[in-house]
């Protein structure tokens, strides 16, 4: 059994403390919060077992006779100390994303975590989705063809950060995607953004609410992400087109998540005339993303093996990625490129 404490259980939290308690290798003994309402109504919503600390104070964790883990659902501006901690005091971590908000202190973290020959895990759900799983499939048997861009949208009306911009809130979701599809990073990104609410009167340079985004990989291949939390059409859709067809994962579509258009063209003299189209509803296994992301943690615990999906380095590369697009956006879309990443 592994015993497992969780700290914070706001939005997000909740669900991971769910999992754990539910899972068979796991014992979870404690639970972390600063605010006491949060911790009484987890007890009351799991009905917590006595023998399962309660605690505001982090202190308190290391009071607990062989603890094995903890997983972090706390905001991102505290993750770089928390995490640094838990990884001194030998515990393997499992944290919400983004890993940090400095590609440096997330690299500290790696190499802390390799060093403790502990697991350092980040919560990237979606790479557990069945959708992206079954996706990447489809990309890697060339059943696109040859690949021309990928474009993505998500938006929807709040809910709105004080603490970080529209891009650091949703883009990351999506680039991941893009990167466990396609295999690599992007070599070059640029971004533009617009600020309504939030303006620099309040924040120090303002919170973009509608941010663009281009990726730029190796290949030349682009793709585009409309990103927004000021706009009622909510939107969870990230697409990939080739000469044979369209890949589609959209969040909206519940009973068909996943969906292949095929299509291509036929040159007939000057003219292309559009040939061999369907539409083919790909089948996925059933499974919640975020159970799967607590057993791969628990599993690599479990057999010394960090993970290869969302394993901190993945989280690393992702807020190295991000880091840059924000120099961009800073920069009115000027392009940055990315090395060594």
């Amino acid at each position: 059994m592994i015993k497992i404490a969780v700290i914070g259980v706001g939005r997000w939290g909740v669900h991971l403390l769910r999992n754990f308690l539910a899972h068979p290798q796991v014992s979870v003994a404690a639970v972390l919060d600063p605010h006491v309402e949060r911790l009484t109504a987890a007890k009351q919503q799991f009905n917590l077992d006595e023998n399962v600390l309660l605690t505001t104070q982090w202190s308190a964790l290391q009071e607990i006779s062989d603890l094995d883990a903890v997983a972090i659902a706390t905001p991102a501006t505290t993750h770089y100390h928390l995490i640094k901690d838990a990884l001194q005091q030998g515990y393997h971590v499992l944290a919400e994303k983004p890993l940090t908000l400095d590609p440096k202190e997330c690299e500290e973290l790696c190499y802390l975590a390799e060093l403790q020959k502990l697991i350092l895990m980040v919560d990237h759900t979606y790479l557990f989705h069945p959708a992206v799983t079954a996706g990447k499939a489809v990309v890697e048997a060339n059943q696109l063809g040859e690949l021309r861009y990928a474009y993505a949208s998500r938006t929807h009306l709040g809910p709105v950060r004080q603490d970080v911009d529209a891009l650091w809130d949703l883009a990351i979701h999506d680039i991941a995607i893009f990167n466990n599809w396609l295999g690599q990073a992007p070599v070059k990104v640029q971004a533009t953004g617009t600020v309504w609410l939030q303006t620099a009167e309040n924040s120090p340079s303002g919170l973009a609410d509608l941010v663009w985004v281009t990726l730029t990989y190796s290949n030349n291949f682009q793709a585009y992400i409309h990103l927004c939390w000021l706009n009622p059409d909510k939107q969870r859709r990230l697409a990939v087109v080739g000469s044979l067809g369209s890949l589609i994962f959209d969040e909206m579509s519940p009973n068909a998540p996943l969906t292949l258009l095929h299509g291509e063209f036929e040159r007939q003299g000057n003219h292309f005339l559009p040939i061999n189209q369907s539409r083919e509803v790909i089948e996925l296994n059933p499974g919640e993303p975020l159970q799967q992301v607590c057993d791969r943690f628990i599993q690599s615990i479990l057999q010394n093996q960090p993970p290869v999906v969302s394993s901190g380095w993945v989280g690393t590369e992702l807020v190295k990625i991000l880091a840059a697009l924000t120099t961009s956006l800073n920069q009115g879309g000027k392009p940055v490129f990315l090395t060594n990443i």
